[in-house]
């Protein structure tokens, strides 16, 4: 007998977050999420998004066993800002099993619809400010940090319900072994030329970090606006993420560009900290998770940019070469077997033909779906 119900208690969040470690036990590309921050993400009161938006969670059974889950999201602020009337889903797992899909997605159309949503998009984990997109290509490895990973069969229970393609994203991989140092001759020409305009290249300022993330959150918001779906993060939101990437910034590799002292970009790369995740039990830090994350954080030996960014009225001087040069070079002295850029719109051509320039070879696909209710 196979039902979904919606999540009410604590223990059905509890099951929530940890089906994902039944469902793929026996692949090692799966990365765990870590208990906590899961929990953080889906509790009312505890995120920043559910202050201006609200989610329903559901999990289907096979008798009483949990065989998927799924999160139907309005996300408001995004609505308001596109004038849209789109309703998300996310957190999909699923057995490979089209009825069971079929359910789940059933219970997320007629949640949305109730709320007048006229679309639904997805596997969006909230906004594309979170983790988001469906693995379509690029099943041989694991995600890098804060990306999404799942099953091929995936893709099968998705388009048989009548979701198709809105966009793809895509992920870059530069390998230590192919490294090539005209990007970063290139970018000590452009930085000294850039300098001659008063605009410097810098690493963050940690110790003055709270000041700087404002900054960069109106970087952010101001140089993503046009990408598909971009919804501007708020000040608690920012705040709540940048609070997270303070445990894992290394200076290096957070580079801000200024023009007379006014910020006008920025770059962020990250460790791969799903390197350390993968070997922490459930997602559990306590009580030898912790042990493993401070033991093992010194052998991460790749990065992922996550974010880079100009505003308008800068782009196209070099700052971006700059970023990508700079970076790059890092990598090197610190001994990085690989860096991946992600993600990327497929339609971002200067992106793409940028990143291509550089060597980098798009190794991974992700795949945003929509459908219309």
């Amino acid at each position: 007998m196979k039902k979904v119900l919606p999540v009410e208690t604590k223990q059905q969040l509890k099951a929530f977050i940890d089906f994902p470690h039944a469902l793929y036990k026996d692949d090692p590309h799966y990365v765990p999420e870590l208990y906590i921050a899961q929990k953080d993400l889906l509790t009312p009161g505890k995120h920043p998004f559910h202050e201006h938006s609200v989610l329903q969670l559901y999990l289907a059974y096979q008798g009483n066993k949990i065989v998927g889950r799924v999160a139907a999201i309005l996300n408001n602020n995004h609505n308001a800002f596109n004038n849209t009337q789109d309703g998300f889903f996310g957190f999909f797992d699923c057995v490979d099993d089209g009825e069971v899909a079929a359910m789940l997605f059933s219970e997320v159309q007629q949640w949305l619809y109730a709320k007048g949503a006229k679309t639904v998009i997805g596997p969006v984990n909230f906004s594309t400010n979170e983790t988001c997109g469906l693995l379509v290509e690029g099943f041989d490895s694991s995600p890098m940090a804060m990306m999404p990973y799942n099953y091929k069969y995936y893709i099968q229970l998705l388009e048989k319900m009548g979701l198709q393609k809105k966009v793809d994203l895509l992920a870059y991989q530069f390998l230590a072994q192919n490294y090539n140092d005209k990007p970063y001759r290139l970018s000590k020409v452009i930085r000294k030329r850039l300098e001659q305009k008063d605009i410097i290249i810098r690493p963050i300022n940690l110790k003055n970090y709270k000041q700087e993330a404002a900054s960069l959150r109106e970087i952010y918001n101001s140089a993503w606006d046009k990408n598909l779906g971009f919804v501007p993060m708020t000040p608690k939101e920012f705040d709540y993420l940048a609070k997270d990437l303070k445990l894992v910034v290394d200076p290096d590799f957070c580079l801000i560009a200024e023009h007379k002292g006014k910020m006008i970009g920025f770059s962020l790369a990250i460790p791969d900290i799903n390197q350390v995740l993968k070997k922490i039990r459930k997602g559990r830090l306590l009580p030898t998770g912790i042990f493993k994350l401070l033991l093992l954080r010194k052998k991460i030996n790749a990065v992922r940019i996550i974010a880079l960014g100009v505003v308008e009225g800068y782009r196209k001087m070099g700052i971006e070469a700059v970023f990508y040069g700079t970076a790059m070079q890092k990598y090197r002295e610190k001994n990085m077997k690989m860096a991946e850029a992600s993600w990327i719109l497929e339609n971002n051509v200067m992106m793409n033909q940028g990143l291509l320039n550089m060597d980098a070879k798009p190794y991974k696909r992700y795949r945003i779906y929509e459908k219309a209710l």
